[in-house]
């Protein structure tokens, strides 16, 4: 589970509007960019997300061999 905590912080105008400017440019919001910044000024790595694992497919096995260039068109229809 993870928390989150609110705070307030006191922070000059200009450095608030180059934050707003900063996360827009990335696509981030300013809290996600503060985190972000604070991390690395800490010396902190974010933490890596768990991926789902990639799923598995019968493919029936190769229908073609990707180094014969001509049977590799042949199976695309060119």
């Amino acid at each position: 589970m993870v928390f989150h905590m609110k705070t307030t912080l006191s922070i000059s105008d200009a450095t608030m509007r180059a934050v707003k400017r900063e996360a827009a440019r990335r696509g981030q919001t300013m809290s996600e960019l503060v985190e972000s910044a604070l991390r690395q000024a800490l010396g902190q790595a974010r933490p890596m997300k768990k991926l789902p694992p990639l799923p598995i497919h019968a493919s029936g096995g190769a229908r073609v061999d990707i180094s014969d260039r001509k049977a590799l068109y042949d199976a695309m229809g060119r």
